[in-house]
């Protein structure tokens, strides 16, 4: 059927079929795409399946409207073809003919889309583009302008940045949680700047990034830019979800988040030029604090001030540690940023300058090699020796100032050093082994042995290095016996020589730590380890030190990974150690959303909206449970159009969303209203019902533990959207809200914490035929949930839980349908 014909055979008046919410005649919907404003129409395109009504044949369905509410339905705008599917992009009106698409006075519309290789599943950016307003339009034959040979890489917002006279492009790079920025003169040639990632919810991966300016709302003249990234799954209500960051753009710098500096006394800062106070050692932290990107690395984003730790001074390969003096533990909490390295610290490794627990056997830190010992041939007389010796390459691995070396005369010598007896006590003798590789058994060898009873019983040799490693011997089954350590070296050719050091006996084997960490170390332990989570972008993390008041510590922040064994990320990024009497929240908690609600993903922004406005529209659905949702000839829907701002809440610049102003187009009647209303415990009916309405409503608790409205009440269906006044939340329960069971993971109970106005909570709640959005407190945020009640369940009523509140204001006014 014909995109025509399917309109004409539509009543809009289908069980569910939303009322003032863009909705196809049939067939499934889900990102809106290329959201911009071109004479006198705003344009809506969307991901759309011409054939079916689920997922699939990916193609931009099209809609315009010329204020927002009253839509028209257009034909495909770009239909997928036998290579590609035409995956979520943006749209944008290439005013100065950059592209060279138009013509003088009719400027091109230029679609920006992902192509989906249907064969490889590669992803790569293209154009499309139309001269007549958007009705048809046309692929670029130079496609596809932007191809990184990547799987997971889609969703292209661009705009144009005046500043530099050119276009910016924002792509998610999904699987690496990152966005990726580039620029552009003409819409074809693009050069990669920077990324930003990963940071905030990485719970699934990102999708259909949208950047853009609003007013600064600390100074209005200045602007402030909003980064939205919606990712799936890892909403904070589970499924689909958008997060938004907050901070500064140039496309030099690229994105850089707003911090979250928690007051409290810096144990480090790093900005200024030192390591304050931090003892360096090893090679890995250089001279100083990094003060952006070190060579060899990818772009590093997320520390706050001017400068932060960072161990990739020489890359991955370089290892050392950063120390602060001991301190008192006197806050509950411990605040840092920590980037980098995924390699956790191990309890009971050591660190490469370090010795395992147990007992010393031999240490060589004496003028002899200890008493008792004996030696033989070319060895006789000598002592251990200072690190390297004449004529030999830097030696490395030992601990303290002195070891066995056998490079005395070079690698002629030849003979033995042998301990006295002990007795074997535990399972384990641990030791440094380095030199020559000629083990034992072999002519000639260089190796250090075992002997009980005369035999060989364990033994090994270098590894024709220089530098020392840990060799862990198991002599469980020679327990009590009498033993002997017995260096050898027999051999005058190349590596003719051994090195041994730090003989231990002990309860475990030696395990060499490889952590890239910050670790707080009390008395000697370790009490609290963190990593990074292989990512150049640092986020904060809190320590509850409330069990260790009164104790000393000092932090530890280390680099043990010299990259040995291969892979990457052997290094670590801190910054702005604090303690602190408050903890920074976990990720999920400290993450701004867009919508607390199960159902707006891939919120986009309109370019070139009127007036400056920033409007925003997301896909009122969640790939949870999406495709099985009881609509039909249609699957899915739009959010309501929102006008954004930024305000500062509790001193932090918030999105702030609420209805566009063109809904009152279609308000019909006289607003059922009433004010002051004492809300005994139980429920209140209120003058009002419907299946359509804009409601707002204004409560203060009294004693009640909540409070709050009901709509599409009917017997035993309702949704309740209240405020939980022990949490401080305000919910939307759709539990009891109507057919819900297609999916189990549909009925639920969304949350957000919102502190009250001087006691008071404003609820706007628009209600359509399948929806419920909740404006909060003037739109501080905002909950938006799908609902399928009886068409017979329209009541409006008040409640109270627990003892009285008050409905200081209440209106509800009916919603017409816009078809």
């Amino acid at each position: 059927m014909s995109t025509a014909a399917a309109i004409a055979s539509t009543t809009y008046a289908e069980t569910y079929r939303p009322q003032f919410h863009y909705s196809p005649a049939q067939n499934w919907m889900n990102d809106p795409n290329g959201l911009v404003y071109y004479n006198g129409q705003y344009h809506l395109f969307y991901q759309y399946n011409p054939s079916g009504s689920t997922w699939g044949n990916m193609s931009w369905g099209h809609a315009v409207s010329p204020d927002l509410t009253h839509w028209t339905e257009l034909p495909v705008a770009i239909p997928q073809d036998d290579a590609d599917m035409i995956f979520s992009g943006s749209a944008v009106v290439d005013t100065k003919n950059t592209a060279g698409f138009g013509s003088p006075g009719n400027p091109a519309l230029v679609a920006i889309y992902t192509a989906a290789n249907k064969t490889t599943g590669n992803q790569s950016q293209a154009l499309a583009y139309s001269t007549d307003g958007g009705q048809t339009f046309t692929k670029y034959a130079g496609n596809p302008v932007l191809d990184i040979g990547s799987n997971s890489f889609r969703d292209p917002k661009v705009f144009w940045y005046a500043p530099g006279n050119e276009w910016i492009m924002a792509a998610a790079l999904s699987d690496q949680h990152k966005v990726t920025f580039y620029s552009s003169p003409d819409l074809k040639q693009w050069t990669h700047l920077n990324d930003f990632g990963s940071a905030g919810a990485t719970g699934g991966p990102w999708e259909c990034p949208d950047l853009f300016p609003l007013p600064d709302p600390s100074d209005p003249s200045k602007e402030k830019w909003v980064l939205v990234v919606n990712l799936n799954p890892g909403g904070i209500a589970g499924g689909s979800g958008a997060q938004y960051f907050t901070g500064s753009f140039d496309p030099v710098h690229g994105f850089t988040p707003d911090g979250i500096p928690p007051a409290g006394t810096s144990l480090g800062s790093f900005d200024t030029g030192t390591f304050d106070g931090l003892t360096p050692t090893g090679t890995a932290f250089g001279s100083g604090p990094a003060t952006g990107t070190l060579p060899g690395q990818m772009p590093v984003t997320g520390w706050a001030g001017a400068g932060y730790a960072s161990s990739f001074n020489g890359g991955d390969a370089s290892t050392g540690k950063l120390s602060t003096p001991d301190f008192n533990i006197n806050k509950n909490y411990l605040n840092f940023l920590i980037g980098g390295g995924n390699h956790p610290y191990v309890p009971g490794q050591v660190t490469p300058d370090g010795i395992p627990e147990g007992t010393t056997l031999a240490d060589f830190e004496g003028a002899d090699y200890g008493s008792g010992w004996q030696t033989t041939g070319d060895f006789m007389n000598t002592g251990p020796a200072s690190g390297t010796l004449a004529n030999q390459n830097p030696v490395s691995g030992y601990i303290g100032n002195h070891l066995v070396n056998t490079f005395t005369n070079g690698d002629g010598p030849t003979g033995s050093i042998t301990s006295p007896a002990f007795t074997v006590s535990h399972r384990y003798v641990n030791l440094l082994v380095g030199g020559g590789n000629h083990p034992w058994g072999s002519p000639n060898p260089t190796a250090v042995n075992l002997v009980i009873d005369g035999q060989v019983i364990q033994t090994a040799t270098g590894q024709d290095s220089e530098h020392l490693g840990w060799i862990s011997w198991d002599l469980d089954a020679y327990q009590g016996r009498s033993a002997s350590i017995q260096i050898v070296d027999q051999n005058s050719g190349g590596w003719g020589h051994i090195l041994v050091d730090q003989i231990m006996s002990g309860d475990h084997p030696v395990s060499v730590a490889q952590d890239t960490s910050v670790k707080l170390v009390v008395d000697g332990r370790v009490a609290r380890s963190a990593t990074g989570q292989d990512s150049e972008h640092l986020d904060w993390t809190s320590w509850d030190l409330s069990d260790l008041q009164g104790r000393t510590g000092h932090i530890e922040v280390d680099d043990n990974n010299a990259n040995t064994y291969g892979g990457a990320w052997a290094h670590i990024l801190a910054d702005q150690i604090s303690l602190s009497d408050t903890s920074v929240p976990a990720v999920l908690q400290r993450t701004h959303w867009v919508d607390f609600g199960r159902d707006d993903y891939a919120a986009v922004t309109y370019n070139d909206a009127p007036d400056g406005k920033r409007i925003m529209i997301g896909w009122m659905n969640n790939w949870d449970y999406g495709q099985a949702i009881p609509t039909s000839p249609w699957r899915s829907a739009m959010t309501i159009p929102k006008q954004l701002s930024l305000s500062l809440i509790n001193g932090e610049p918030t999105l702030v969303q609420n209805p566009v102003d063109q809904i009152a187009q279609l308000y019909t009647g006289q607003p059922a209203a009433t004010q002051n209303l004492a809300l005994p415990p139980g429920t209140t009916p209120l003058p009002a019902n419907g299946q359509a309405m804009d409601i707002t409503a204004t409560f203060t608790a009294g004693t009640a533990t909540s409070y709050g409205l009901k709509v599409r009440d009917g017997g035993a269906q309702e949704t309740l959207i209240g405020y939980d006044n022990a949490t401080g939340d305000v919910y939307l329960d759709r539990t009891n809200s109507g057919n819900s069971g297609f999916a189990s993971s549909f009925p639920g109970i969304q949350r957000a914490h919102l502190p009250t106005n001087n006691g008071t909570v404003k609820l706007r709640v628009l209600v359509d035929w399948s929806s419920v959005e909740v404006f909060a407190n003037d739109g501080q945020l905002v909950l938006t949930d799908q609902i399928f009640p009886d068409p017979s369940s329209q009541a409006v009523q008040a409640f109270a839980n627990g003892g009285t509140a008050t409905l200081n204001s209440f209106t509800a006014t009916q919603v017409s349908s816009a078809w």
